[in-house]
């Protein structure tokens, strides 16, 4: 029976979502569009959600967050309705079972183990534990558990820790920068004598130890994107708005004016005469 009190409670919290959820996915009175909806059209969406709270927060739009964030959680309300609806398991169970891992991964907190220990010790154990139920799923490789659905940078990011954890790493950031340049020099090969699919794979590698430099100079590699993406964002902005005072267009200049104001816009942010 439908809950029309609940789902008009401004304050109905998180009984109000789940009951609102169910509704839209009603196979008589939902939405037919919620209703096609499966978990594999879903889930590029919740990617998106996810950041979009990341682009909130690296904007500091705190008036903002809160709304992402409820983007965010309805995706996993989404998702557990159709896993429920399936007979697979229901949002409280998602509930528990985040519940239950985030004490078992805590034992300093909510058991015995004293809290006296480093950042990095915690991260050690931290990993020690996860490593423990990786082998108790029966995922007993080093790299086994490693999500293939995570962003390829991401994911190069976290094959790379996994397998400097056993000692597969360069010892030194100076041996990354060297096997940049020559991944660089083998994709400039391959532009030059090979077909698109080899210079596909040299890209890719080279992508990939990039990954590793930043992980050897404790850079997030998503995060500095991220800036270089709003920094050209900002810079192309100031050229329209530059080629705007002269009643002009992208369209109606040309690479060495917009490359000089690109120059300019450059100098303004930093200050420069």
């Amino acid at each position: 029976m439908a809950n029309d009190d609940l789902i008009h409670d401004s304050h109905g919290g998180m009984p109000r979502l789940l009951e609102i959820m169910r509704r839209l996915r009603d196979p008589e009175t939902g939405c037919p569009w919620d209703i096609e909806q499966n978990f594999a059209t879903i889930a590029p969406y919740t990617i998106e959600e996810a950041y979009e709270v990341a682009d909130a927060i690296e904007r500091e739009a705190w008036d903002e967050l809160k709304g992402e964030l409820g983007d965010l959680l309805f995706q996993s309300v989404f998702h557990a309705q159709m896993a429920e609806e399936a007979g697979l398991f229901t949002f409280d169970e998602v509930a528990d079972t985040m519940s239950d891992k985030m004490v078992a991964r805590h034992p300093h907190v909510f058991g015995d183990e004293s809290r006296d220990k480093s950042a990095e010790q915690q991260t050690r154990d931290w990993e020690s534990i996860k490593a423990a139920e990786r082998a108790d799923k029966a995922q007993t490789g080093v790299l086994d558990g490693v999500a293939t659905g995570l962003p390829a940078l991401l994911r190069a990011l976290k094959l790379q820790k996994r397998a400097a954890r056993v000692g597969f790493d360069w010892p030194a950031t100076d041996n990354v920068i060297d096997k940049i340049i020559e991944e660089a020099r083998e994709l400039n090969e391959a532009r030059d004598s090979l077909g698109q699919d080899e210079i596909e794979e040299e890209f890719g590698d080279l992508l990939f130890v990039m990954a590793n430099l930043a992980r050897h100079l404790g850079i997030d590699p998503e995060s500095a994107l991220r800036k270089a993406n709003a920094k050209f964002t900002r810079r192309f902005r100031r050229i329209e708005e530059l080629l705007a005072t002269c009643d002009k267009t992208p369209a109606d200049s040309d690479l060495a004016e917009m490359d000089a104001l690109w120059n300019e816009a450059k100098r303004e942010e930093k200050g420069a005469p």
